[in-house]
């Protein structure tokens, strides 16, 4: 589908457009041409374009990021031509800065840009005795819990626990078994709350590739009331990538 842009963008068309970009996190104005407004950032890969009808929307938003267009995917969209692999229209502007923040988060959380932050964080920092590799250690959980929050939206898709204290970054495959790929690789995490967590860091429990929830027989009926394991849901969002992981936790502890 063809959407005809105000082309040149008008005054508040351009007026909104940078304000929604630089308030997401595309601080970078890269041009404009044939009506599409053009953003990048400085933290996330990638460029952006948005594009209105008129100074009151429609709202068009363009991607070029790959695994972004994939994640967001287009099931509940019209296909719309664009600069970008994936373009979506959005009728006001809230809508527009909601999705322009889930892109945000999604850039810097996809492979490999976490990998890359580690990389550089980590380039100088010796490795020789145990208590320096522990520092690099630590760097690079921090970078995957971020990496995490942002993914899942800071939110435990089990619990709908929001509260960062109460929320744990979760190796599927555990850290020691890794390679630094697999370690900063969100495909490879999950952002479960502190029970669940610990729960599925003892293969007490494991999800199966819909997220159906799997238990271990070893886990006794008070611990199953604990995890409310009667009303929990399935784990939605899951991706080709995480279900690779999964299946090596369900081979690893007996699912």
């Amino acid at each position: 589908m063809v959407m005809a842009l105000e082309s040149p963008p008008g005054f508040i068309a351009r007026t909104e457009a940078q304000k929604a970009a630089s308030e997401n996190g595309y601080r970078l104005e890269r041009g404009i041409s044939g009506g599409w407004l053009q953003y990048s950032s400085t933290s996330a890969p990638g460029s952006i374009w948005i594009g209105s009808c008129s100074g009151k929307g429609p709202w068009l938003l363009s991607i070029d990021h790959s695994g972004v267009a994939h994640e967001i995917g287009v099931s509940s969209q019209l296909p719309i031509s664009g600069p970008g692999l994936l373009t979506l229209s959005f009728p006001t502007l809230p809508d527009l800065y909601a999705a322009l923040d889930r892109v945000y988060k999604l850039s810097v959380s996809l492979p490999d840009a976490p990998l890359e932050r580690f990389r550089k964080a980590t380039a100088k920092l010796p490795r020789t005795t145990e208590a320096e590799r522990l520092v690099v250690q630590r760097i690079g959980q921090d970078i995957f819990r971020d990496a995490l929050m942002d993914y899942w939206g800071g939110r435990c898709p089990i619990t709908g626990i929001t509260e960062p204290a109460l929320l744990r970054a979760s190796h599927i495959v555990p850290w020691a078994d890794c390679t630094d790929e697999e370690r900063l690789d969100v495909y490879n995490g999950l952002l479960l709350s502190a029970l669940w967590d610990a729960a599925f860091d003892r293969g007490l429990v494991s999800f199966a590739d819909d997220g159906t929830v799997l238990v271990s027989g070893r886990l006794g009926t008070k611990e199953r009331e604990a995890l409310g394991l009667d009303s929990a849901p399935r784990l939605s969002g899951l991706q080709e990538h995480h279900c690779l992981n999964l299946a090596r936790h369900r081979t690893r502890n007996g699912f």
